[in-house]
């Protein structure tokens, strides 16, 4: 993007929102306390962020019609999350900014793809192998051993589209189970922890880093977040490093996610990228209530153009996703003392679907003592 074709919005002006889950309901929340309008392109009727904005668009993204009449009433467009259909993105990208930018998409839509690029970056990932056939999954865990994770190079999250592949397992049954013709095998790693780090980056090149997080998962899907991380500071640094580098060499307008294992070794822990997320993460929910600016105005403010905040974290922070029937007990939460709960606004409870979250943010630390 160049200096003269840069967005620059206005209160008043709008951004339109490729989904319509809860991350683009928490965008467009951000976006209303700025004066800016959303409006929210999504196929599902019963999308939970069409309940904060005035103006929606409920199509498929093979609708040409409906997405070129929805770029022509937003002012630039943004996605809640990463697998917008190529086609989609380019219709729309020919008509408006699209920020990130979608030529971004063909290398996080891509697990492999995405990790080449971070290699060529010179940063350390586990190792890996491209696996199309029953064949070539037999050659890659011969290289790499066992245990180790096969999934899908595109359409995973939260467990899905994955397996672990242990030793005595019959690998033409993982083959046929997980149903593709191009996975990416990568080396088990027994990590100590999980971390993920936030990262806000302007047009201009600005970037601004979150504390960096740690996760904790059931059943694939992330329970709790704390921040700051129960990590030494010199990592710290060198994570929040890592996802400034990785924003840069994107040349990212927005808010991104980069998620981390942590691994003990003789001469201290180090970390190794897992995964990038192009977009607002649910690591991040903890920013809402646990710091001077939450990861949604962060990237409202990137995509229009606006100076970015600089985070400021309000004490100890922990985030808990509420899943499936776990949302019934929301009142419970109501009279603990700093904390906020924050209802999606989603239909009826299922198994592994996040209904909402709770943070709660501990007293702030004493200045110079």
């Amino acid at each position: 993007m160049t200096a003269s074709n840069r967005v620059k919005l206005k209160p008043g002006d709008t951004i339109g929102i490729l989904g319509g889950g809860q991350l683009g309901r928490m965008l467009a929340m951000a976006a209303a306390r700025l004066g800016l309008r959303c409006q929210v392109f999504s196929p599902d009727p019963d999308s939970p962020a069409f309940d904060v904005v005035l103006n929606a668009t409920c199509a498929e993204y093979a609708d040409v019609e409906a997405l070129e009449l929805f770029a022509n009433d937003v002012d630039v467009i943004t996605y809640e999350f990463e697998n917008v259909p190529s086609a989609a993105a380019m219709i729309l990208a020919a008509r408006r900014p699209v920020l990130p930018d979608r030529k971004i998409l063909e290398t996080t839509q891509d697990r492999l793809a995405e990790k080449d690029f971070v290699k060529r970056l010179g940063i350390g990932t586990a190792d890996y192998a491209d696996v199309s056939t029953t064949a070539g999954l037999l050659a890659a865990v011969a290289r790499i051993g066992l245990p180790a994770v096969i999934k899908t190079r595109r359409f995973g999250y939260d467990g899905k589209g994955q397996a672990l592949i242990r030793a005595g397992d019959d690998l033409d049954r993982v083959w046929t189970d997980l149903g593709t013709k191009s996975a990416i095998l990568e080396a088990f790693i027994p990590f100590e922890r999980e971390i993920s780090v936030i990262a806000a980056r302007s047009a201009d090149g600005h970037v601004e880093c979150f504390d960096v997080t740690e996760n904790e998962h059931r059943d694939h899907i992330l329970k709790t977040s704390r921040v700051p991380a129960a990590i030494p500071p010199a990592l710290a640094e060198e994570a929040r490093a890592i996802a400034e580098k990785i924003a840069t060499s994107l040349n990212y307008v927005g808010v991104l996610a980069v998620e981390m294992f942590v691994l003990a070794g003789s001469n201290g822990p180090t970390v190794l990228v897992n995964e990038i997320a192009p977009r607002v993460h649910n690591s991040g929910h903890w920013t809402l209530d646990g710091a001077t600016i939450s990861q949604f105005e962060q990237h409202i403010r990137a995509i229009a153009g606006w100076p970015l905040g600089k985070p400021e974290r309000h004490g100890e922070v922990t985030m808990t996703n509420l899943i499936g029937d776990e949302i019934n007990s929301y009142e419970q939460w109501l009279t603990v003392p700093g904390a906020t709960i924050h209802i999606y606004g989603k239909g009826l409870p299922r198994p592994g679907r996040k209904m909402g979250h709770v943070t709660q943010v501990g007293s702030i630390p004493p200045k110079g003592g």
